[in-house]
């Protein structure tokens, strides 16, 4: 249950070339970069509940690790994808072309994701 907990974001790095790259057009990408976002994850067994809030904005995705399931993208598409836990403290999915790594350390949730050589890292904090 190492995941349990809400998460805010702290910062953030590459967020325009990233999302550039998976397709986001320059305006949504200008209204996304500067906006704080909070994570609610529920872990339980090998299931995970994932809800992240930017302003109005909820994006909620349901996984049980190793079996595939459908997620929706940061641009609304949604996506088949096989989420699999490495040790106790990290998750790996492989999102079309995207590899997604987060990972507990302490009390950060670090989220690294992937798309040829360009990546976008999310460090939220854990704030209960």
């Amino acid at each position: 249950m190492a995941f349990n907990g809400h998460y805010e974001l702290q910062s953030q790095e590459n967020f325009a070339p990233f999302m550039k790259a998976i397709g986001l057009s320059d305006d949504l990408i200008e209204k996304g970069k500067d906006r704080k976002s909070t994570s609610e994850i529920v872990e339980t067994g090998d299931h995970f509940k994932i809800t992240v809030t930017t302003g109005s904005q909820v994006l909620v995705n349901e996984f049980t690790i190793g079996k595939e399931t459908e997620i929706e993208s940061p641009t609304g598409e949604k996506i088949k994808a096989v989420i699999n836990r490495d040790g106790k403290n990290k998750l790996i999915a492989k999102i079309q072309n995207i590899t997604s790594v987060t990972e507990i350390i302490g009390d950060q949730l670090t989220n690294t994701m992937t798309i040829g050589d360009i990546f976008y890292k999310r460090i939220s904090k854990r704030i209960s």
